[in-house]
C-alpha cells in the first residue's frame, strides 16, 4: 500500500511539475516586432515570443515567415524565423 501511494505521488509530481513543451509551426506575413517585449505579431494575431537563442534581427514587418516553436506556460515561444519569398 505505502509503495502504491509513493507512485502515485512520484506521477503527480511529474505531471504537474514537468509540462511538456509541444512543437508547431506557423507561416503569416510579420505585422509587428516588439524588441521590448521581444515578441512577433502575425497578421492573424499568433503572438510569438523569442526562444532563449532565437534572434529576430532580420525579420522586419511586412515580411512573409515561417516560424518555429515551442508552446510552453501558455505562450508560444519561437525557436527560428525563415524569411519566404512574397
Amino acid at each position: 500500500m505505502r509503495s502504491l501511494l509513493s507512485l502515485a505521488v512520484i506521477v503527480l509530481a511529474l505531471t504537474l511539475g514537468v509540462a511538456p513543451a509541444l512543437a508547431g509551426e506557423v507561416t503569416g506575413k510579420v505585422q509587428k516586432v516588439d524588441t521590448d517585449q521581444k515578441m512577433v505579431t502575425l497578421e492573424d494575431g499568433t503572438q510569438l515570443w523569442l526562444a532563449e537563442g532565437a534572434t529576430a534581427d532580420n525579420v522586419k514587418e511586412g515580411a512573409k515567415v515561417k516560424v518555429s516553436y515551442d508552446e510552453k506556460d501558455g505562450k508560444n515561444w519561437a525557436t527560428s524565423f525563415e524569411i519566404l519569398p512574397e
